[in-house]
């Protein structure tokens, strides 16, 4: 069994819970993914099967598309809704063309310091155990790309916008950082992944369809190169 598998993965799980569930739900014994997605996110997850996991630096240099929302006027210790959020006590009562300026600035090449909760590592380490522990490090910013940034909707303190990037992009970062900029704080308060390079998620199956599914159902869902050809 060979192939690349698009999964909607659903908000609570981790990428890892997927990749164990596929493992020991049909005794597959190679199973990877292409890029993580953060418990709170949901979305597509290109899982690689088989002798598709040597590929996997392949199909995680490809860009992504997301449709997130942010709330303004407040600061997460992780960034989003799930960690600890404390109010900036800054009124959030800024003009939608300020809004719209500031995300026009976050356009193009920019450097970007990753979150201290991410598994970006630090001497072996990954940023997240370090920060668990209280370990303090200094986060060297990363150079990356944002193609698209389209605000979608404003209801303050909530602005929804969907961004198309190149890997390594944090959106939680993203968001604190245009916070930043408007001087009120903000942190991510929902992430959906719709694309992956070619894998939209239109094609993706549900952890429902995952669990109801036979290894055959599994194997006729797999994508190929012949496929994508």
């Amino acid at each position: 069994m060979d192939g690349v598998l698009i999964i909607d993965k659903p908000s609570g799980w981790t990428s890892h819970d997927v990749v164990n569930f596929i493992r020991r739900r049909f005794d597959v014994k190679k199973v990877g993914h292409a890029g993580t997605l953060d418990p709170m996110a949901t979305g597509v997850l290109v899982m690689l099967i088989g002798k598709y996991t040597k590929a996997s630096s392949r199909f995680m240099s490809a860009d992504k598309e997301y449709y997130a929302e942010m709330k303004l006027g407040g600061t997460s210790d992780t960034g989003d809704a799930w960690g600890k959020v404390v109010a900036s006590g800054v009124t959030v009562d800024i003009k939608e063309d300020k809004i719209r300026e500031v995300f026009k600035g976050f356009l193009g090449s920019i450097e970007q310091v990753p979150p201290i909760y991410s598994a970006v590592k630090h001497k072996g380490k990954k940023l997240y155990e370090l920060a668990r522990k209280g370990i303090s490090v200094k986060v060297e910013p990363r150079t990356i790309f944002i193609e698209k940034l389209d605000i979608t909707k404003i209801e303050l303190p909530e602005v929804a916008f969907k961004v198309c990037c190149s890997k390594g992009t944090y959106i939680r970062q993203l968001c604190v950082d245009i916070g930043s900029r408007l001087g009120c704080g903000a942190y991510l308060s929902k992430l959906e992944r719709t694309r992956s390079g070619a894998f939209h998620i239109e094609n993706a199956m549900s952890i429902e369809e995952l669990k109801a599914g036979t290894a055959q159902d599994l194997e006729k869902r797999l994508i190929t190169e012949t496929d994508s050809n």
